[in-house]
């Protein structure tokens, strides 16, 4: 790594958004010429899609990245993308040949909440435990809110109100593939939240 780059690296860190656009400009055309999509979802999956993603969770992420110790930068962002790309082709998979346990059913307004909870791996024993039942509802949608704009979307739209991909994808102008993404990611940075955030939870009863 250049020193001008580990300049660059150690000002993104600190929250300097130019900095890291500058470092993704610089890594991110080749990591997307790297990536190999399978020609069954080149259709409904491009390179650029998961760029796009990618590029998200690097402004979400950088302020956890440590330049003293962590991977060179360009494998973070290598890493974050092959990550992504991963979640899409699993995701256009399950939607070829879906489980049952795979879809939240939309049903009762209560009931998709619930849903969701159970889908997140954040049970209601869990929950029950930290805030009072009857906040749980309450406790999730503000931990949407805290999402960005798209991952947010994915969620209530195809989580809880029961759209399918395709119509969600048209929606946010976006492809099939580029939704499941945004689905795994906003279900990641959901977990977070609901588990480890005071700010969503109250002291135990």
């Amino acid at each position: 790594m250049s020193e001008a780059e580990e300049v660059l690296l150690v000002r993104a860190v600190g929250g300097d958004t130019e900095a890291l656009s500058a470092l993704l400009l610089e890594h991110g055309p080749t990591i997307e010429r790297g990536l190999r999509i399978d020609r069954a979802w080149q259709a409904v999956l491009e390179p650029g899609d998961v760029m796009q993603i990618t590029y998200l969770e690097a402004f979400l992420r950088i302020g956890c990245f440590d330049p003293q110790r962590s991977e060179p930068f360009a494998s973070w962002l290598r890493r974050i993308a092959e990550n992504n790309l991963k979640d899409a082709i699993r995701g256009l998979e399950r939607q070829k040949r879906p489980q049952p346990q795979d879809r939240i059913q939309p049903g009762s307004d209560s009931a998709s909440w619930q849903g969701l909870i159970e889908r997140l791996g954040v049970s209601s024993t869990t929950l029950s435990r930290q805030v009072e039942q009857d906040e749980a509802h309450q406790a999730l949608e503000k931990a949407i809110d805290a999402l960005p704009d798209d991952y947010a979307a994915v969620v209530r739209e195809y989580d809880l109100q029961g759209r399918s991909i395709g119509e969600v994808a048209a929606a946010l102008v976006r492809s099939p593939g580029a939704v499941h993404m945004l689905r795994a990611r906003a279900h990641d940075r959901l977990r977070e939240l609901l588990r480890s955030s005071s700010e969503f939870f109250g002291s135990s009863a």
